[in-house]
């Protein structure tokens, strides 16, 4: 039992920033307090003592705001963030590492008896307030966004976003060029690549990922131009790219708003 309960205090560190020490994971995170609740009614649930079992789940929502019936099944390091609002259903069935964001419901949509819950499988995230509704299957490393309405099943590694839930990324197919090779041009050039991510459904950084992509194949050609030419007898490219700061692209009265602002809530930020 410790030894899960270090390995939940561990899987906090790794994903929430805002984790200082182990004693604050103990003592201000419901969503572990309600995880580690089901376990015992979990367990009495299967040893056949429902009531008792439905009452310290009942007791649990009550403390922590989570509800998670009895019945449902949750993997390792299984982590809710806030909690507030969170309901999982009585045959859910949740994979190892999967996080889930406050407002998030893993309901049924029938009233037969049987599967009628979703199945999170690894490496699942659900942002806050998603529905996933209905057996169906979020595969493995897949992300459900904010606020979406899920009712059929996500493919592995897929982002998805809105009502009902659509599509709008897939990593396991082919992409011109690599996430890599866009990580390395970029850093090439000087900013952080983090807006070209390809599980960011955000158009503007689609765009920019496109254009990453050209000056990419840009690149590349010209590279193959001149080694062409160099093994001609010729002598071009003998120079390194420009470097971009990115302080040349900031607009310092925008941060100087911005700067204002976060002040204005907060001093210490």
């Amino acid at each position: 039992m410790f030894s899960r309960i270090k390995e939940d205090i561990k899987s906090v560190f790794h994903r929430d920033p805002a984790a200082r020490n182990t004693f604050e994971i103990l003592t201000n995170y419901p969503g572990l307090h309600a995880i580690w609740i089901h376990r015992l009614s979990h367990k009495l649930w299967k040893a056949n003592w429902k009531w008792l079992a439905r009452s310290i789940s009942t007791f649990s929502r009550w403390l922590t705001g989570v509800e998670i019936h009895p019945g449902a099944t949750l993997g390792r390091r299984f982590f809710i963030d806030h909690g507030m609002g969170v309901v999982i259903g009585e045959t859910a069935e949740i994979g190892n590492d999967v996080t889930l964001y406050h407002g998030v419901t893993l309901g049924g949509t029938r009233w037969n008896s049987g599967k009628r819950h979703p199945t999170l499988e690894d490496n699942v995230v659900v942002g806050a307030g998603a529905k996933v509704l209905g057996p169906i299957t979020i595969h493995k490393g897949a992300k459900v966004g904010s606020n979406s309405v899920v009712v059929r099943d996500v493919p592995e590694n897929a982002t998805v976003i809105g009502i009902p839930g659509r599509i709008v990324v897939q990593q396991n197919q082919p992409e011109a060029p690599s996430n890599g090779e866009r990580e390395k041009i970029a850093q090439r050039y000087g900013f952080d690549a983090y807006a070209v991510a390809t599980d960011n459904p955000d158009p503007i950084a689609h765009a920019i990922g496109v254009m990453v992509d050209h000056v990419h194949l840009v690149d590349t050609k010209v590279e193959e131009m001149c080694k062409a030419i160099n093994k001609m007898g010729g002598n071009v490219c003998g120079k390194s790219l420009p470097t971009l700061d990115l302080e040349d692209f900031v607009d310092n009265e925008l941060v100087s708003d911005i700067k204002k602002a976060c002040d204005a809530f907060d001093p210490q930020i």
